[in-house]
């Protein structure tokens, strides 16, 4: 094993753990937190938390149907372009187009008294 193997066999471990941490960070952060007490503001930035976790999710659905290339090693890739994923999931979150978040944010206010 080269030296160059080895350190792609470290960042390849390293973006694994990453990508599993963030995960499972961002969804029980999110659904695990208190909002009793929260003010409108505070419940919807959560709801548009939300909107972004899940329209990252679907980006990377759609990104793991592309079929990928056998011969590179693309650990480092995949972590840039999950961050990639994660900016646009913002940014769509954001702008409210989509129209998610507010939609949830009025369930929420309605059925929960929030």
């Amino acid at each position: 094993m080269t030296g160059l193997d080895a350190l792609t066999g470290y960042a390849s471990t390293y973006v694994d753990n990453m990508k599993s941490q963030a995960n499972a960070n961002t969804a029980s952060d999110i659904a695990n937190r208190d909002y009793a007490n929260a003010t409108d503001e505070e419940l919807y930035e959560a709801c548009k938390e939300f909107e972004a976790y899940f329209v990252e999710q679907v980006f990377k659905a759609m990104r793991a149907t592309v079929p990928k290339d056998e011969n590179s090693s693309a650990s480092a890739f995949d972590m840039f372009e999950d961050n990639l994923y994660q900016e646009y999931a913002k940014q769509a979150a954001d702008s409210g187009q989509l129209g998610l978040a507010q939609q949830l944010f009025e369930q929420m206010k309605r059925n929960y008294d929030v």
